[in-house]
């Protein structure tokens, strides 16, 4: 009975991952087909965005698969259900986690440092007619061997660096050797990707800076902007068709006593004319666009999205006061950098924290909203990318725009987007660090209370807490975010 009951609570949370990976898969087709240039379109690259921005996507999507499973192992009252009553069945579950955490950080590791970087490369290359196909193959090997070369480095410094070598003064050099690699043996090498997967969650951390911090502000303000005016528009092209209109009356008027035309006024005509037709289409194009039924809805749907814009502008002021609040709590109570800044207990209010831990009285709001949290920041980034383009120092480099997107610009988007995905789960960690790592957890606390009515008998009082760092090992399991992250 437990054994199934086991499978099934897995399978519930597996499955609801499933159709989220689904509509990420959605999801990525339909994005990296709108903003990718027609003309320019390539299979190679265009299956690289959609997988890169999908893995992307997946790794947020697990950080609530994540604190779901973790929390659904235990009752409101602090007991574990029958099928988690086993510390077997917990680590098993656990660890299925961890290693899908493991799995997609590998996944993004081989595409920062070899597939997205050779396409980049093989398609710099095709731009040249004179270069065989087996040259830019050549070629993007050639580029792509620096991102190995770094991507190598990482791990040796992460396999070997950490770990503990005898620091007996008698052992010999072999046996210093032979622990080092006894050690590196027994971590199966997660010492070394957890180090590569480190150094780039600090990459991620200045993309998110960078564009993260632009697109909490820039997205909110456009949705209350709003776009322009399509009746605006047609007024703006109706004023310019006057004017050129004129323009050419006015050259026209030069020939009416029989001259011909200046060889420039003849040049300058022929540009007029080329211009007017423009205007006119344009003029057609957008009254199609006036009558048309998706202009009906986005008008009726503007005071959504003023509201809509608001909303974002206080989720982005909670979250700066909540991080600052956790922030300022971790300097102040922590255990200390050794323990990576660990918080025993609830100094400072936080109010994001707070909100989570209320919301699990009506399941799944809470699952509901880190889901929520997770896919603004993804949504956030996006579009900070989008406003922005691609940047290196103070040169543009690229601009994103909905069917005129080249590809390499959508291959440099889903790197960045890799990147930031690495620290938006340690950025939400750091929002409302209680929840991530416990989730809904409780656990019973029994203490002794004197009773007055009764003589002063002693009885036992069985008090439910809120899992944190300070509970009793062996009542809470810690979501594997945490493992992934500190190890």
């Amino acid at each position: 009975m437990a054994t199934t009951s086991v499978v099934s609570e897995s399978a519930l949370g597996w499955s609801i991952f499933a159709v989220v990976l689904l509509a990420i898969l959605c999801f990525c087709w339909i994005y990296v087909r709108k903003y990718q240039s027609q003309q320019e379109s390539e299979v190679i690259s265009t299956i690289t965005a959609i997988c890169a921005l999908a893995i992307a996507l997946i790794t947020a999507a697990l950080l609530p698969v994540d604190i779901f499973l973790v929390s659904f192992m235990k009752y409101s009252n602090g007991s574990f259900q029958e099928w988690a009553d086993s510390n077997i069945t917990r680590q098993q579950i656990e660890n299925s986690v961890l290693y899908g955490y493991y799995t997609l950080y590998s996944i993004i590791l081989f595409c920062v440092f070899l597939l997205i970087p050779f396409v980049y490369f093989f398609y710099e290359e095709k731009g040249d007619d004179a270069i065989s196909q087996c040259s830019q193959v050549k070629n993007a090997l050639k580029y792509t061997l620096g991102f190995m070369v770094v991507c190598t480095v990482l791990l040796l410094i992460g396999a070997f660096v950490p770990l503990d070598v005898p620091t007996s003064k008698n052992s010999t050099e072999w046996e210093k050797m032979k622990s080092l690699f006894q050690e590196l043996g027994s971590s199966h090498g997660l010492a070394a990707l957890s180090f590569s997967i480190s150094s780039l969650t600090l990459i991620g951390m200045l993309s998110i800076i960078t564009y993260t911090a632009y697109g909490m502000s820039a997205l909110p303000l456009n949705l209350i902007k709003g776009p322009r005016s399509v009746r605006y528009e047609r007024l703006e092209n109706t004023d310019d068709i006057e004017e050129v209109e004129q323009q050419m009356e006015n050259i026209k008027s030069k020939c009416k006593d029989g001259r011909p035309l200046h060889h420039k006024d003849r040049r300058a005509l022929q540009q007029l004319e080329e211009k007017l037709r423009t205007l006119r289409r344009r003029e057609r194009h957008l009254e199609d666009v006036e009558k048309s039924f998706w202009t009906k809805c986005c008008c009726a749907l503007r005071p959504i999205k003023i509201a809509l814009g608001i909303f974002f502008i206080l989720i982005a002021l909670l979250f700066t006061v909540c991080l600052f609040l956790s922030n300022l709590d971790k300097a102040l109570h922590s255990a200390g950098f050794n323990s990576g800044f660990m918080i025993f207990g609830t100094n400072l209010t936080n109010p994001l924290n707070m909100l989570l831990l209320d919301l699990q009285i009506v399941f799944p709001l809470d699952y509901i909203l880190i889901a929520v949290i997770t896919l603004y920041f993804v949504l956030t980034s996006m579009a900070g990318i989008r406003e922005m383009g691609i940047w290196f120092f103070w040169m543009r480099l690229y601009k994103i725009r909905p069917g005129r997107t080249r590809p390499q610009a959508l291959l440099f988007l889903c790197m960045i987007l890799l990147l930031i995905v690495l620290h938006t789960s340690y950025m939400i960690y750091s929002l409302a660090p209680q929840y991530v790592m416990y989730g809904s957890q409780k656990y019973p606390v029994q203490s002794n209370v004197t009773s007055v009515e009764l003589l002063h008998d002693n009885s036992t009082h069985v008090e439910i807490r809120i899992c944190d760092a300070g509970a009793p090992e062996g009542n809470t399991v810690t979501s594997s975010s945490y493992y992934a992250h500190g190890s």
